[in-house]
């Protein structure tokens, strides 16, 4: 296997390190008594919003691995330091990361495994065995590397579903006894969360599984909502109040990626009717469709979004009015891909690659930034706790 050389061109990379803050943070790997920056390889990477929230918390991300084009092109533009494997995982041989993991030690490694997770979405109502689809193992292709890297951190985000799919047998309760096997914290911390609890301006609950070599670990406390320093939800409007309005089809030519999907005569109509919050249900009789007539669901289908409360969850069609409630709180279309990547909690500085409904998918499959940035600050107090000799 080939690791991929590094993309160093394609965009200036957000925040970049000076060259005496690389020497600094290169001798703070090196020397005795300073703690070791967290080395994080993130397998599934996507686009990268793992990986982001990981950086933002201080960490290094040296490995990438995922099997999309538009994903890959994306993680190493913003990434170009990392290395990258563009292969299928189960076609990934083991020995071959061992042998980057140990050049980063003694650096602490975490592992980060968010593989897709659509055969348990809510929206999934088939649930596939275990032989039937191709995305239901990749798990157990995870616990693969796990088990011959041993890092000392693994990270898992999904959805809340996949723990209910045989949940004594692959994949997730094999997944849970490999950990133990491989010397993790058992059990691990794991729970079912609300995503606002971390800041991210969405109505979106995940699991989240965060397991230590180094003892007992439990899930980051929440930073936002009731009996917080901040006990405001984030919203709509906190995170794209201030972009520039643009119309259906237009791009910004200041903001990146600031792209909206344009709108059929009929759409626009129809979300010209939609007030704030609202959804078909508020349209006339004849902007109606016929399958909306018949039932009282699909009510947040061709909605707009509310300006002071968190959005619904982005899905990989959030620029697409009529996938959801992605409609703009009060222009006439859907949110714009930079106005996702914001709900999504991506710095401004973060670009993508690809068309988009590519950018789309990469965003609506993405880990909230923040979710990863909550951890990796809460790992590294863990880490410190548990080797108390180093500074």
């Amino acid at each position: 296997m080939a690791f991929e050389a590094p993309l160093q061109a394609l965009v200036p990379v957000c925040r970049p390190a000076s060259p005496m803050n690389q020497d600094i943070e290169s001798k703070t790997d090196r020397i005795g008594g300073l703690r070791p920056r967290v080395k994080v390889f993130d397998f599934f990477s996507g686009c990268g919003g793992a990986s982001q929230g990981f950086q933002d918390a201080g960490m290094d991300i040296v490995f990438g691995l995922d099997f999309a084009a538009d994903a890959r092109q994306s993680f190493m533009r913003n990434f170009p330091s990392a290395e990258f494997v563009f292969e299928d995982i189960r076609k990934v041989d083991e020995n071959d990361v061992q042998s980057l993991v140990e050049r980063q030690r003694p650096s602490p490694i975490l592992f980060c495994g968010c593989a897709p997770c659509q055969p348990f979405t809510k929206q999934n109502t088939f649930r596939p065995a275990h032989d039937e689809d191709d995305r239901v193992p990749l798990l157990t292709e995870f616990l693969r590397f796990i088990e011959r890297c041993k890092p000392d951190i693994v990270f898992v985000e999904n959805v809340p579903g996949i723990q209910n799919v045989a949940a004594n047998s692959e994949p997730f309760g094999g997944f849970l006894r490999g950990l133990k096997e491989a010397g993790f914290c058992d059990p691990p911390a794991c729970a079912s969360v609300s995503l606002r609890r971390y800041g991210v301006p969405q109505r979106r609950r995940r699991l989240l599984l965060l397991a230590s070599r180094h003892g007992e670990i439990d899930l980051p406390p929440k930073s936002h909502g009731p009996g917080t320093a901040s006990p405001a939800y984030t919203t709509v409007r906190d995170c794209i109040g201030d972009l520039p309005e643009i119309k259906a089809s237009e791009t910004d030519l200041v903001v990146p990626n600031h792209q909206a999907a344009g709108l059929s005569p009929l759409n626009l109509q129809r979300i010209r009717a939609t007030p704030e919050g609202g959804g078909n249900r508020d349209w006339p009789e004849h902007l109606r469709l016929p399958c909306h007539r018949k039932s009282e669901g699909y009510s947040d289908v061709y909605g707009r979004m509310f300006w002071d409360k968190p959005a619904s969850g982005l899905t990989t069609r959030c620029i697409s009015y009529s996938n959801g409630r992605f409609g703009h709180p009060s222009q006439n279309r859907a949110i714009s891909v930079r106005e996702a990547v914001c709900l999504q909690t991506f710095p401004m500085e973060f670009r993508f690659s690809g068309s988009l409904n590519s950018m789309a998918r990469q965003i609506g499959n993405a880990v909230p930034v923040r979710v990863t940035s909550a951890v990796g600050r809460h790992v590294a107090k863990h880490l410190a706790e548990a080797n108390p000799g180093r500074r």
